[in-house]
């Protein structure tokens, strides 16, 4: 929620008061420096852009006084003061999250941002997050506008996409409905929020809660289009994922977070086939074509059987012959955690990042797929990504 007017909310304490020094405090940070390490930002509107200038994480602090610092990682960051107290039935305390795209004039670059919603190939994020005591929402915060470039507060939709929440408080508006969209039931929001300018702000609230997820934005958006609330002339200007605090706020964490403007296989059905790895030639094999949960997943010359088939969807690779995901035994984040076959449940132990440089990221772990050998019957593993680039061992091709 990072606005320059706090969003009012159901319910005799909602807030309508206009916070304008964000815009003019935001403008003067557009040119802020990337982070280096253990960076803490205690400003309330202070923002840093960190991965070589891809991302921005603000600390975003407009609905409260209190003070409120976050600790900054290259692509994340961690809420270490700020102990919220604000009405639940007003507007949250604050909004610190990280994003890519230009927020009232400060840019992130090299993500493709602003773009039009009919010109989308399948922008997608993915995000890792940390959850603590209290009554907050881990939420993406999706930007639209009429213009491609807006200086100040957009106005064509707030896309709010909740991963999990915790305690009383809902989104802005109504609800209007329920929907079925990657593999989980979300409860649709909307309202028309603004003075000067207004827009809409649609909420999709997920009825599964989690703390890993990939997000194909563009299932959310048909989704919107057909609602009649977004219009595919509009511009999606930004991606973020933060928290909105009302109560508490320490202990809060975004542990990695990606967006690709044109990422892996979009919802429905995905896209099918061998996923071959570059050091070896060889494909993700099923070992002695198992079927059951606990199957290992090795390297084996590629055939055409339906042992070496995955679909990515949803952002999880899927076995169409057995139903099973790829998946991290005992949702382990530790080197060498072995890969293997498992029902498909929707934890972070089966969400899959396929990145530009032919990586595929465990958005859970921060940790690469990655082969341990690469002879026919080596074991498939994850391992921290090689710091320098790419290793062969690491750098996948689906075909």
């Amino acid at each position: 929620m990072t606005r320059s007017s706090p969003k009012p909310r159901n319910g005799a304490a909602a807030v309508a008061a206009v916070v304008t020094a964000l815009f003019v405090v935001a403008l003067s940070l557009a040119g802020a420096s990337p982070a280096s390490a253990n960076t803490t930002l205690c400003g309330k509107n202070d923002s840093m852009k960190v991965s070589g200038g891809k991302y921005v994480v603000q600390n975003n602090e407009w609905g409260d006084s209190i003070p409120q610092c976050i600790d900054v990682s290259d692509n994340g960051f961690k809420v270490t003061t700020g102990w919220h107290d604000v009405g639940t039935n007003g507007a949250p305390a604050a909004y610190p999250s990280i994003y890519a795209g230009c927020h009232y004039g400060n840019c992130s670059s090299g993500n493709g941002l602003p773009l039009q919603v009919s010109a989308f190939g399948n922008p997608q994020s993915s995000v890792d997050f940390s959850t603590a005591d209290g009554q907050w929402d881990a939420a993406y915060d999706i930007w639209f506008d009429t213009n491609s470039n807006p200086s100040g507060q957009n106005n064509g939709e707030e896309m709010m996409i909740w991963a999990n929440h915790s305690g009383s408080p809902t989104p802005f508006g109504t609800k209007v409905g329920t929907v079925w969209i990657e593999g989980a039931n979300w409860d649709v929001w909307y309202g028309r929020q603004g003075g000067g300018i207004s827009w809409n702000t649609v909420s999709y609230v997920r009825q599964q809660p989690t703390n890993a997820i990939t997000v194909n934005i563009k299932d959310f958006t048909n989704d919107s289009i057909g609602r009649g609330y977004l219009s595919s002339a509009w511009y999606m200007t930004s991606v973020q994922f933060g928290f909105e605090p009302w109560v508490g706020g320490p202990g809060l964490a975004v542990n990695s977070f990606s967006y690709d403007s044109n990422g892996s296989g979009g919802g429905g059905g995905g896209t099918s086939g061998t996923v071959v790895g570059q050091q070896s030639g060889r494909c993700l094999d099923l070992k002695d074509w198992g079927t059951a949960v606990g199957t290992p997943v090795q390297l084996w010359d590629c055939g055409t059987g339906w042992n070496q088939k995955w679909t990515r969807t949803d952002g999880t690779l899927v076995n169409p012959q057995t139903g099973k995901c790829l998946d991290v035994a005992g949702g382990s984040t530790a080197n060498g955690a072995k890969v293997q076959l498992w029902s498909c449940n929707g934890t972070g132990a089966q969400q899959w990042q396929f990145n530009a440089n032919g990586t595929v990221t465990n958005p859970r772990s921060g940790k690469c797929l990655d082969a341990d050998g690469s002879g026919n019957g080596a074991l498939l593993q994850i391992w921290d990504c090689y710091g320098g680039g790419t290793q062969p061992n690491q750098v996948w091709t689906q075909k």
